[in-house]
Order: structure tokens, then C-alpha cells, then sequence
């Protein structure tokens, strides 16, 4: 049977995120795992900026993020020193994080509500392909 030493929970902060978060807990609890849970702040593209003036709205969703995910690492018992916020691409950013930490298991959330999404939503997609550890796909409750 596979052991997990650490495991890198990629969350979207969404309500649903939260029974993603607790699987994740049960995990960690069962394998003695660490937990490192990652937010991804979407990179804005250039062409946004001249729509959005002198507002730095990427600013405003990194405190967001900071708040929210403070909140659930609070709720499943994660350290400050294992979350993280990125900015960037979800997919890289998740993907370069698992390696970085040698994680051996990615936990992702899916929606899966449109397209090939409904199997699987297209971060959790893209996660599953271009991993080198395991990932664990938790399908969301609608």
C-alpha cells in the first residue's frame, strides 16, 4: 500500500472547497501526512489592466486569498508556514509546487460541470495529465 508524506492540497477557495479540504485532513490524518495547501491567483492578462485603470484588483484578490485561505487552513488545523499563494497559471503553479515540495499526492476539487468537465473540470484535468506524483480528484457535492 502506497504511504503519502506530503500532501499539496490545491484549493480554489470556493464554498465547495471546504469538503475538499476535510477529505484532505482525513488523509493526512490516515498516512500521516503533511499538508501544504496552495491558492493560485490567476495572472491577469495585459490588455486587462487598461480596462481596469489604476485599481490594482490583482492586489485586492491576493488579500482576498490571503483571508480566505487563513480561514480554512484554520478550520482543518494547517500551519501558516504551509499555505501558500501563488500568481500565475493554475495548472504551472500547481504542478511546479508539488515538485518543488516533492509531494507525492496532489488533492484537487472538480466541479465538473461542462465539457469534458463532466467527468472532470479543466484544472483538475490538466493537473491529473501533467503530474508526476498521484492525484486524488474529489468531486465536489452539488
Amino acid at each position: 500500500m502506497t504511504t503519502y508524506n506530503h500532501i499539496l492540497l490545491a484549493t480554489d477557495l470556493s464554498e465547495d472547497s471546504k469538503q475538499v479540504a476535510h477529505k484532505a485532513l482525513d488523509m493526512a490524518e490516515h498516512y500521516g501526512s503533511k499538508i501544504t495547501m496552495l491558492h493560485v491567483v490567476e495572472s491577469l492578462p495585459p490588455y486587462a489592466v487598461g480596462y481596469l485603470g489604476s485599481v490594482n484588483i490583482e492586489q485586492e484578490l491576493l488579500e482576498k486569498a490571503e483571508k480566505d485561505l487563513a480561514a480554512l487552513a484554520k478550520e482543518i488545523v494547517v500551519p501558516e508556514a504551509n499555505q501558500k499563494i501563488e500568481i500565475g497559471s493554475v495548472k504551472t503553479v500547481i504542478l511546479d509546487t508539488a515538485q518543488t515540495l516533492s509531494a507525492d499526492l496532489i488533492i484537487v476539487g472538480s466541479h465538473g460541470r461542462h465539457g469534458i468537465g463532466l467527468l472532470l473540470g479543466s484544472t483538475a484535468t490538466a493537473v491529473l495529465h501533467g503530474a508526476i506524483c498521484d492525484v486524488l480528484v474529489i468531486r465536489c457535492q452539488e
